[in-house]
């Protein structure tokens, strides 16, 4: 049998009541009962004083039953009492007072030194599991934390800001106060203990070395050491990591932390290098973060000046003022910038011609602005000069080419060989790229040059964009081209009036003027335009079971001037489909099998209802007048009848924009008093019908011998 009994309770508690059963009288307790824990002769177990878990954890226990005379008569039985836990010891610190040292920039997380305490209480229950922690650091500047502790083990480590900031000429050494709790330190009745901690900071030589300058192009023999990196302690491997992944590494490490360069460098190959440095030890694990080494290639002037290109060309406009600027030249050094060796110098050595004289252009000494020296220039005199101009650095000298073209000033403006073209008459479905018209204007500015060339816009009457302008290079013409579909529907008659530009500017005081704008009208006749379907390919999913006289699908179209569409079919081979005419609904009409067609192609035509014709002039010259025009009519049969209609025509002024006015009643259009009396005639007609079909049919109702047994229709399609 077990019991548990927590430590610590009030004594003279009864464990457990056994009987006696005769022929025994009375018990007899042994075992571990430490003078605590009895029985008397009735059988109650009990402890007369508090039991202690600390002193014995478990009490092993033999019970006996015992006659009058003292034998044993049942038994011994073997107890087991098993003493629980309570928090009635406090943790101790192993020592008061603990000493420590850290190197700065040491890894963050990585301990350097361990407290420890002990509590005497069941460590498998919250009584002993204890809970570190740092109650005090000195000092703590801005209130950050620069040590940590981990809870369960006690040991202590640098945080990520201790370990960037951690710093011994700053602050050398640093005191702690660490606490440690019972219960997990989870229990506002856990106990406690302090002790403190004393931590030195060493400084870390484990560190990256500044930046080394390595002049280029060195002769000396190779490889050549440039800098070293130290591990805080013997015995690290060292080695080199290429940062970029270069075709060629020129660096090494030996074991003793010192790196060379093993070649010479090219700065304008490569100005400079980035690799790291790794110490491990020697199991391969790495002991700290890689430092960073930074090479920079030390310039020499080892490149002469270099030209722009083969020639440098800039132009410059007659009676230019003294002084103007003409371009900048700028040549380039391959050598570091900004240090003397590319810093550069011009200076102008020959001019040709020298017309009407020499010195006519300089340049400045170090910016390379060439600026007109003496006077204006003329055409006339040269229409260009080629400038020979030396570009030089501390060591080397360029001859490079510059050409200065004279050019005419744009004082001239584009003038129309006639202001209007006129009018121009155009089917709407004429092709997008046509040309329609050309127009001309002439400039009298140099020929070939900006000043010179015309450029035609359309400044008014085409919002659409509708048209543009192609100007000829050669001579200036305009070619009107069409840029988008016309529309007559939209835009019948435009006004459109162009205008001719130069890409340069005009010089100060002139400003285009009437000669520079020119006019057409454009009329845009009407083209009867075929329908358009909404899709080009129309689908549809029957199963081939479905009745006859079932809708399969239905396809739409527009008719771009209105007229209403007819629909038909062609292709249809096995005679499956019907459409309807008017709605464009498809239906089939015979049985649909699949086996025969799993895919059945028909052609939907779509055609305009209808007749109709459009009136259209063929000048403007008309006065403001009603003109009848005869209008002949033929209706095309065997043999052909025809009529004759006058249709009144009313020409009058544009107002508003608009050049249309709607035509009035004419001669043979009913009233509404003869619309009316058309109507009562139809309905009195009707009427008459239906009282002559219903007597008919009273008349016949008797007739027996009517064969019923037809066969039934199948409701026929619209036609």
């Amino acid at each position: 049998m077990t019991f548990s009994i927590y430590e610590g309770q009030e004594p003279s508690q009864v464990i457990f009541q056994f009987k006696v059963n005769p022929p025994a009288v009375t018990f007899e307790l042994s075992g571990e009962t430490d003078d605590i824990i009895k029985i008397d002769s009735s059988g109650l177990l009990y402890y007369d004083r508090a039991l202690d878990r600390e002193t014995r954890a478990i009490h092993n226990l033999q019970i006996a039953a015992l006659d009058a005379q003292g034998a044993i008569v049942e038994g011994p039985v073997p107890i087991t009492i098993e003493v629980k836990d309570i928090n009635d010891n406090r943790p101790m610190f192993s020592q008061a007072k603990y000493e420590g040292s850290v190197r700065q920039n040491s890894r963050p997380g990585k301990p350097f030194m361990y407290v420890n305490a002990t509590d005497l209480d069941d460590p498998a229950t919250p009584n002993g599991q204890l809970f570190y922690q740092i109650v005090i650091q000195l000092p703590k500047i801005d209130d950050v934390m620069y040590f940590q502790i981990n809870n369960k083990t006690g040991e202590i480590s640098l945080t990520r800001q201790g370990a960037l900031e951690l710093d011994p000429a700053k602050n050398p050494s640093y005191s702690l106060v660490v606490s440690v709790k019972d219960m997990g330190g989870e229990s506002e009745n856990s106990f406690s203990d302090t002790a403190s901690v004393d931590i030195t900071v060493k400084e870390n030589i484990w560190k990256a070395p500044d930046s080394v300058e390595v002049t280029e192009n060195s002769t000396n023999p190779h490889p050549v050491k440039v800098t070293q990196v130290q591990w805080n302690e013997p015995g690290a491997h060292y080695s080199l990591v290429d940062k970029e992944t270069l075709p060629r590494f020129p660096f090494s490490i030996d074991q003793e932390g010192d790196i060379y360069v093993t070649q010479p460098l090219d700065r304008e190959e490569k100005d400079s290098y980035v690799f790291y440095a790794v110490a491990k030890d020697e199991y391969g694990k790495p002991l700290s973060y890689p430092l960073q080494i930074h090479v920079k290639v030390k310039d020499i002037n080892d490149n002469p000046p270099s030209c722009p290109s083969a020639v440098t060309v800039f132009e410059v406009q007659e009676n230019e003022a003294l002084g103007s600027s003409i371009g900048i030249f700028t040549a380039y050094d391959l050598d570091e910038k900004n240090t003397i060796n590319s810093i550069l110098k011009y200076k102008i050595v020959e001019q040709t011609p020298k017309i009407p004289m020499d010195g006519l252009f300089l340049v400045e000494e170090y910016e390379g602005k060439v600026q007109l020296a003496r006077q204006s220039l003329k055409k006339q005199d040269a229409p260009q000069y080629n400038l020979t101009v030396e570009v030089s650095d501390k060591d080397f000298k360029t001859l490079c080419a510059v050409e200065i073209n004279v050019i005419d000033i744009n004082d001239q403006i584009p003038i129309f060989e006639k202001s209007d073209y006129g009018n121009l008459t155009v089917p709407e479905d004429t092709a997008v790229g046509s040309n329609i018209l050309t127009i001309q204007a002439t400039d009298a500015d140099e020929p070939f040059t900006g000043s010179s060339k015309i450029l035609y816009r359309i400044i008014q009457g085409d919002k659409e964009e509708r048209l543009g302008i192609d100007t000829d290079l050669h001579t200036n013409a305009g070619y009107v081209i069409i840029k988008k579909p016309l529309d007559f529907e939209t835009a019948a008659i435009s006004k459109i009036v162009v205008h001719a530009e130069n890409p340069e500017p005009l010089v100060s005081g002139v400003t285009y003027n009437a000669s520079s704008f020119a006019t057409f009208t454009l009329f845009v006749t009407d083209v009867n335009e075929v329908p358009l379907f909404s899709q080009h390919v129309f689908q549809a999913e029957v199963a081939e079971d479905v009745a006859v006289g079932t809708k399969v699908g239905n396809v739409t179209a527009r008719d771009p001037e209105g007229l209403d569409i007819r629909y038909s079919l062609r292709g249809d081979t096995r005679g499956w489909l019907k459409i309807d005419p008017i709605t464009g609904e498809i239906f089939n009409v015979a049985p649909l099998d699949r086996e025969k067609e799993s895919v059945y192609h028909v052609q939907v035509v779509a055609t305009e209802a209808g007749t109709f014709a459009r009136l259209s002039t063929k000048h403007t010259d008309f006065e403001e007048k009603v003109y009848k025009i005869p209008i002949c009519i033929n209706d095309g049969g065997r043999p052909p009848l025809e009529g004759t209609v006058d249709l009144p025509v009313t020409f009058c002024t544009c107002v508003e924009e608009r050049c249309f006015r709607p035509a009035g009643r004419q001669d043979g259009m009913p009233t509404v008093g003869m619309a009316v009396g058309i109507l009562l005639t139809i309905f009195i007609v009707i009427g008459i019908i239906l009282a002559v079909v219903f007597i008919r049919f009273k008349n016949n109702k008797g007739n027996d011998n009517v064969e019923n047994a037809q066969a039934s229709e199948v409701k026929p399609l619209r036609s």
